[in-house]
């Protein structure tokens, strides 16, 4: 028993001390991202595209006419332009912070105009839960960007070694 609680010890103290380490500040943001950049590529391929047996430009175009959105078309493609690129930037790591606003300014449209009346959970689980997810994910990269396993960071060290070496 003695064994089993030094143990449980010893795990709980390298749990604490992995918090501040900067490597995990950097896994947990690409783990942020790859989930974001599925769903948001997922359903922005959908809607633009038809992909994943989804409805595509004319159906969301019908969904948002239902749904009092208007110009419904218009309102279709910024929403799956906003989530395929989106989405896609946020996968590579570039303009990360830029696109996580732009995702969750997506999200909370997308929970004012449709899905708010729903309550949380909404009838067949089809509330705003998703999109507070979503929202609140987003604005995780926002504000604190893509990490260093990314493009933004790749593309940054490049430019600070350009400005070091013409000091």
């Amino acid at each position: 028993m003695r064994d089993l609680l030094t143990r449980a010890e010893t795990l709980t103290t390298w749990f604490r001390e992995t918090r501040d380490r900067p490597v995990t500040r950097d896994l947990i943001l690409l783990l942020v991202r790859a989930g974001l950049a599925w769903i948001f590529i997922y359903h922005g391929a959908g809607t633009l595209f038809g992909a994943f047996h989804q409805a595509g430009i004319h159906g969301e175009t019908l969904y948002f006419q239902a749904n009092h959105l208007r110009p419904a078309e218009f309102f279709t493609y910024v929403d799956g332009l906003t989530q395929f690129i989106g989405g896609i930037l946020i996968a590579i790591g570039i303009f990360g912070r830029l696109a996580g606003l732009a995702l969750a300014g997506d999200m909370i449209g997308a929970m004012v105009t449709i899905t708010f009346a729903q309550g949380i959970a909404g009838p067949d689980g089809l509330g705003y839960q998703l999109n507070l997810a979503l929202i609140i994910s987003s604005l995780v990269l926002a504000f604190l960007g893509t990490g260093r396993i990314s493009l933004d960071e790749l593309i940054h060290r490049r430019f600070n070694r350009v400005d070091l070496a013409h000091r």
